[in-house]
């Protein structure tokens, strides 16, 4: 690309430079103190020279806008196209009645207006992204989201510990989730640094980690997207996914429950994948019976603690004696907190002695 560009300007600095030579040659008297020959020549060779050394700064400029628009959202991008083109029809609808010879701004007057309303059709379109894109939508129910393709689904942010959860995968899988699956590049850099630990407990979750990433973006059923996107003046990783799902108007995936009470604070809505798990959890009712596994004694005194193939913990009233064997409980009492539901039970030779 920079060859390209070098030669690029190259010809277009001779092309300026014949015709500044070929201008300055008209003017009276020129000719006479300078040969016309080497005047052209020194033209067309300093602006080559200008035009190659221009060629690099027009691709960093270059570079700079293609990363700037890779980190704006695509349905940004389409809106304020569409605002900006509306604008400038506008604007040339306004110009055209008006008469050129207003004096001083007469000839400005279509760039002035140009520029004005095109401007505040892009601000506008930027804006109003969803309404506007939802004109131009097929099924015109639904706005057209670029984020989360016609079905409006918005994205899902997801966070260091729903990753290394690795639940997100089966999740995905089933279809419970739409929308794209959004890794910001934090995120992505925090897990890199868990990998890299020298703590063999933090090393072998963040491999884990990119693993499960790995494994979600080769699946043709759902679209992982790597978002480079920071905020430089915040360094706490959970404000910056609070910031950046406000900007994307997205919902966060996570299982951490500081997380979980952050985004509440913000308004910002939240997949808890804890909060699925215990909803999805087959349902206990007081008086059934169930055979557990005692494996050991409870917090109070002669209590047993046995656990579901889900990993809903059972206490066992007067069930310590069982420890190490296969009984048959009765449930008594279901209590559902923030940690998962627990199921109080008393062993059923207890409930026939009764």
């Amino acid at each position: 690309m920079v060859k390209f560009v070098r030669i690029l300007s190259g010809a277009l600095g001779a092309l300026l430079g014949y015709q500044g030579a070929v201008a300055l040659l008209t003017v009276n008297g020129i000719s006479a103190i300078i040969d016309p020959h080497y005047l052209m020549g020194i033209l067309i060779g300093g602006c080559i020279v200008a035009g190659v050394f221009v060629g690099p700064m027009i691709v960093n400029w270059l570079c700079l806008v293609i990363q700037a628009l890779h980190r704006t959202p695509a349905s940004e991008l389409v809106g304020g196209t569409l605002g900006l083109v509306i604008g400038l029809i506008i604007a040339i609808l306004i110009t055209i009645p008006l008469p050129r010879e207003i004096p001083i701004i007469g000839v400005f007057l279509p760039i002035i207006t140009g520029l004005i309303f095109g401007y505040v059709g892009l601000a506008v379109g930027v804006r109003k992204k969803d309404e506007l894109l939802s004109v131009f939508s097929r099924s015109g129910d639904k706005p057209f989201s670029g984020r989360g393709g016609r079905s409006g689904a918005s994205p899902k942010i997801l966070d260091t510990s729903v990753i290394i959860d690795g639940r997100i995968s089966d999740i995905t899988k089933s279809g419970f989730i739409e929308g794209p699956l959004i890794v910001p590049g934090f995120v992505l850099e925090e897990l890199q640094h868990i990998a890299d630990s020298s703590d063999v407990l933090k090393r072998n979750r963040g491999r884990r980690g990119l693993d499960i990433l790995n494994k979600i973006q080769k699946e043709p059923y759902v679209t992982v997207q790597i978002l480079d996107r920071d905020y430089e003046d915040v360094t706490e990783v959970d404000t910056k996914l609070v910031r950046l799902a406000k900007d994307l108007d997205g919902k966060v995936v996570t299982n951490d429950f500081n997380l979980n009470k952050v985004c509440e604070l913000h308004g910002v809505p939240v997949l808890n994948i804890n909060e699925l798990a215990n909803a999805v959890k087959p349902i206990v009712l007081p008086g059934e019976e169930l055979r557990v596994h005692v494996i050991k004694d409870g917090k109070e005194q002669g209590q047993g603690v046995a656990y579901l193939d889900d990993g809903t913990m059972i206490v066992v009233d007067g069930g310590r004696r069982f420890i190490g064997e296969t009984i048959g409980v009765l449930v008594t009492s279901v209590l559902q907190t923030a940690a998962g539901r627990m199921i109080f039970a008393k062993p059923k030779a207890m409930e026939r002695a009764l």
